[in-house]
């Protein structure tokens, strides 16, 4: 980092200048309980953990603990272990020139200590950044003591004539190399058990052993782990010894709710890319996206022990307004508004982060998260439209001013007079518009229970909404094509595949949740 204005350079400027060089769990404790004196925000940017995980890590800052991040991919735990950075002081100083970021006040290696020796008050000190101060390991079967620790490096002993024994020929890991600063493991069950015994001595007695020599190194440092429930992976378990030795285990968890969902999304997703086009995102579309990672979070065709990430949600909605760009683009609009005919274009942001069971494998990634959209658009449908598939009694009806019977009568008997009608996701909007207002009784509809309705562009998108539900609720028919999609009479179409044995493709029945072929 070099040397910072107005800070002491040599040992003596540090001593006169009455600075305390604390233990990097003080540290990060005096600078915590700093922010809740204040109420500042500890962990700004993180989401749904306010009173769940927040509050624990905390906890175990304040008792000093080394921390462990448990919960299943996708949940956040790596992000929270960087942002502890954050809780360092800006700047640090060590001894100039060491490698493990030697105490000025405490060095440790022989380097720092010889300085010293020569030097004493004249010693020349540097001030590092906090960024500087973590050490990051992704643990992988090959990752090997060296690695971690460090190693003799024969090759420096022969060149300066050193014994093995001497100090001089070690070659540091990124452990030593993290003194004085926070060392993270990611997905700690993945490093192999007897790497994980070397960690050991790390924990309980904060010092380091290099090939059997009398060398010993007492290390300041915060650990800080990563790992998936072990139970859940195959391929590894933490050990027992090690796991003793960590202080706090703190239970990472997907968001509770749609809303929290939502904001996480959007806080990660690229989606404003342009500066002539306005991104607009109706508010069900962002609940239809996050809803279909709920959904496939306790479906039957997905492996719940794998879990499913937030980046599924990410991915997908990242996918559905490049759609809205790529039609954009292509008819010259300067409005970028999803519609439901882009949610095909978010499946190649799901079907890669979905584990499937046995028989989802049989079904394939693309029929179960059409599926998991499906279910996903049946369940927000109800939050803004009646629910189709449930009628009033009459005396209620009459008791609350309400129409009895279907709300959506007079859409399913225009299709059910044979009349059809055909969209795709490269339409123009005036075309796309036409083509939904043809269909009697949907706009009067979907006015009727959506009173906020700003623009045209919401109106179309709206309209389209209802009748995707209405197919979901299995009120219409919809056959998936290549060029786009069709609804029409569900009797009809039913009657028709039956007949010549080939139409639409396979599709998910919700009410009884089996496969139809």
């Amino acid at each position: 980092m070099g040397q910072i204005p107005n800070h002491p350079k040599t040992l003596g400027e540090l001593k006169s200048s009455g600075y305390k060089v604390l233990a990097v769990k003080d540290e990060i404790r005096k600078n915590l309980v700093e922010k809740l004196r204040k109420k500042e925000e500890v962990f700004p940017g993180i989401i749904g953990y306010e009173k769940t995980v927040i509050p624990q890590v905390i906890n175990a800052i304040l008792a000093r603990h080394d921390i462990i991040f448990l919960g299943l991919r996708g949940q956040g735990k790596t992000k929270m272990a960087r942002m502890l950075v954050d809780l360092l002081d800006e700047y640090t100083p060590i001894i100039k020139g060491s490698e493990i970021n030697d105490n000025p006040f405490f060095p440790i290696s022989k380097f720092a200590v010889d300085a010293v020796n020569e030097h004493g008050d004249d010693t020349e000190i540097e001030w590092i950044g906090r960024e500087s101060r973590f050490g990051e390991k992704l643990a992988t079967p090959d990752v090997t003591i060296a690695d971690l620790i460090g190693d003799i490096d024969p090759i420096k002993a022969a060149t300066q004539r050193l014994h093995y024994s001497h100090e001089g020929a070690i070659h540091f890991g990124i452990v030593p190399r993290t003194n004085r600063g926070i060392f993270a493991i990611n997905e700690l069950p993945d490093l192999q058990p007897r790497i994980q015994v070397g960690l050991l001595n790390i924990m309980q007695e904060r010092d380091i052993q290099i090939r059997g020599f009398n060398i010993r190194f007492p290390l300041d440092v915060f650990i800080v782990y990563t790992a998936n429930p072990e139970d859940y992976t195959n391929r590894g378990n933490i050990i027992t010894p090690l796991k003793d030795r960590i202080d706090s285990q703190i239970l990472t968890h997907y968001p509770k709710s749609i809303e929290d969902g939502i904001k996480i999304t959007e806080s990660q997703s690229w989606i404003k890319r342009h500066h002539d086009k306005d991104v607009i995102i109706p508010y069900y579309m962002k609940e239809i996206i996050e809803m279909a990672a709920h959904e496939a979070r306790r479906s039957e065709f997905v492996e719940q022990k794998s879990g499913v990430s937030a980046r599924l949600t990410i991915s997908a909605m990242e996918n559905l307004v490049s759609n809205a760009e790529r039609r954009s683009i292509i008819n010259g609009e300067t409005i970028i508004f999803p519609r439901i005919t882009d949610l095909g274009a978010a499946l190649p942001g799901m079907t890669g982060k979905i584990e499937l069971v046995f028989e989802g494998e049989q079904e394939g990634p693309v029929k179960v998260s059409r599926a998991l959209i499906g279910k996903s658009v049946r369940e927000v449908f109800r939050k803004y439209f009646p629910d189709p598939l449930q009628k009033k009694p009459r005396k209620q009806a009459e008791q609350k001013d309400q129409p009895v019977g279907d709300p959506y009568a007079e859409i399913v008997k225009w299709f059910e007079g044979g009349n059809y009608i055909e969209l795709n996701d490269d339409m123009k909007f005036e075309e796309y518009f036409s083509a939904l207002k043809r269909i009697d009784g949907l706009e009067k509809a979907v006015k009727k229970h959506v009173k906020t309705i700003e623009n045209d562009y919401e109106l179309a998108s709206m309209m389209e909404f209802m009748l995707e539900g209405l197919h979901n609720n299995s009120k219409i028919a919809k056959d998936e094509m290549d060029e786009g999609v069709s609804y029409k009479d569900m009797v009809g179409a039913m009657l028709y595949n039956k007949a010549t044995q080939k139409g639409s493709r396979s599709s998910y029945d919700y009410e009884s949740e089996e496969w139809n072929f």
